[in-house]
């Protein structure tokens, strides 16, 4: 039988030389299990850092907190093109063994995440029995694709070879963070629909199997699909399921409300929500 330290010092090798240091897995733990243990997943090309103030938060708040450098992200080469290499198989494996860790380090689990994070955190919340999953702005289509179209565009970017894009095409490898690739991978992005199609196609057969279900989203959503997320949630309403949609307003046009280095504004104006919804009454469920 693995132990949790066995599977964390498991995770914490997967950080080979490759990996820049601010790229890797974070571990604020207590050396002792304790009644919560929080798992935070991050976006698309970016790393742990992203979540280090909800983390450090959250460790001071009693509980024990491990926030994963997802596959293929992390390099200290910003130009890497490991991401168009990332897979559903290896996501599902990986997010698998986070809660298999987690289960170790708490009594009960909380697993949460940001876009493709998100995404993550809706899966495992359809598959194990943590006690709460917050999806921030999952990745569930793009904005400004249909729904409908969104699968077959999808097959369509994996049908010809891989392409990189920059996520600002002005500021280019300027832009921040460091931490993070200022470009994103199509197959990535079409590898990450098909877990998302799984998640939608799934949420209708079946409840989670998470005690709740949280669903946050901006109002002002720039990136992902608000459309979608709402089909989701009234996929899992019907069956019925403890699930809860949250909705940011008041925010600029914006996708990124969680790292402070691209607009510390806004992440300081989303972070007290955000915060409440992973841990709500400070570590109260």
């Amino acid at each position: 039988m693995t132990t949790s330290s066995e599977r964390l010092e498991r995770l914490l090798a997967r950080d080979h030389p490759g990996v820049g240091d601010k790229g890797r897995t974070i571990a604020y733990l207590y050396g002792e299990r304790r009644p919560r243990a929080v798992v935070l997943l991050h976006g698309l090309s970016a790393s742990p850092l992203q979540f280090d103030r909800y983390a450090r938060e959250l460790h001071q708040r009693g509980h024990n907190v491990v926030v994963p450098r997802l596959p293929r992200h992390g390099h200290a080469d910003r130009l890497s093109t490991a991401l168009e290499r990332l897979r559903p198989d290896e996501l599902y494996e990986a997010t698998a063994e986070y809660v298999a860790l987690a289960a170790g380090l708490g009594d009960r689990v909380t697993i949460a995440g940001f876009s493709l994070g998100g995404l993550l955190a809706a899966w495992a919340g359809q598959h194990f029995a943590v006690d709460r999953a917050v999806a921030i702005a999952p990745f569930f289509g793009v904005a400004w694709i249909p729904g409908f179209a969104m699968s077959s565009v999808a097959e369509l970017m994996l049908a010809v070879p891989n392409r990189f894009h920059w996520w600002n095409p002005v500021l280019r490898e300027r832009q921040m963070p460091e931490h993070g690739y200022p470009r994103f991978s199509t197959h990535a992005v079409a590898h990450s629909f098909r877990v998302a199609a799984r998640v939608m196609r799934e949420a209708g057969q079946r409840p989670p199997r998470a005690g709740k279900m949280v669903l946050v989203t901006n109002a002002r959503e720039a990136t992902v699909n608000n459309r979608a997320i709402r089909v989701l949630y009234r996929r899992w309403r019907a069956l019925p399921s403890p699930v809860d949609l949250l909705v940011l307003r008041g925010l600029p046009l914006s996708h990124d409300v969680i790292e402070p280095l691209r607009r510390s504004d806004l992440a300081e104006r989303a972070y007290p929500f955000l915060l409440n919804a992973i841990d709500p009454g400070q570590g109260q469920s």
